[in-house]
């Protein structure tokens, strides 16, 4: 197992000297710093970085999505003010599911595939947020063969299901982020930098929910949902 972590972490690390890494419990997985000298940020270190952190810039939109398009989503899907908070609320659910097995997840299949599978999660909520509409009309064509025209109108109203799919979607990927970002971090960096790095992705989050706020007052929000 040690020989796997190691071959894993070395190839972030830029090795000076013939010292090999050595790594023990006591500082956190990484040799002493004394008998090895290690470049502590390299590119692929700040690349990898970069591109785990993407995943929690994704994190703070979709925390901040709902402030700004409330009254759009509201007026365009005719929601009313209990059906745009079940929207807005059933992303604590998707984040409470991917709790609780974000552990079991990432230990199984690794925390790169574990961050690739996010990305899908994370795409596919936005396009189901996106379309919502499309999905509506569809839902409507199947309803006129077996009911009334004001039953269809109801159906359309009351049923915005792929919207609120989308959103617990995205949940589940700020659930399971919470758990797999910091230990991703920690794993790739070494003990001098281990605690700078490890601050990326709550900052990466506060922009991401900042940038909402500040898109989604100047777009729609099903744009806003596809960018």
């Amino acid at each position: 197992m040690g020989q796997q972590i190691t071959e894993a972490t070395e190839s972030l690390l830029v090795r000076q000297g013939n010292d090999n890494l050595v790594y023990n419990e006591e500082n956190g997985g990484v040799g002493d710093g004394g008998s090895v000298a290690v470049s502590d940020v390299t590119t692929i270190l700040g690349l990898s970085t970069f591109v785990a952190t993407c995943i929690a810039f994704g994190s703070g939109c979709a925390v901040g999505y709902s402030s700004p398009t409330e009254s759009s989503i509201m007026e365009d899907l005719g929601l009313s003010v209990a059906e745009f908070s079940v929207f807005g609320s059933i992303l604590s659910i998707g984040a409470l599911l991917g709790s609780a097995i974000s552990g079991k997840i990432t230990d199984l299949l690794g925390r790169k595939l574990t961050m690739w599978i996010l990305n899908l999660f994370y795409i596919g909520g936005w396009l189901a947020i996106a379309f919502t509409k499309v999905s509506a009309l569809l839902l409507i064509l199947s309803c006129t063969i077996h009911v009334s025209k004001h039953d269809v109108f109801i159906c359309f109203v009351k049923t915005p299901w792929l919207l609120d799919l989308g959103r617990l979607s995205l949940g589940f990927t700020v659930g399971t982020f919470t758990y797999l970002m910091p230990v991703y971090i920690s794993e790739i960096t070494t003990k001098n930098v281990r605690g700078r790095f490890s601050v990326i992705p709550s900052l990466t989050v506060g922009w991401g929910i900042s940038f909402m706020y500040i898109v989604g007052s100047f777009v729609s929000w099903r744009t806003l949902a596809l960018i």
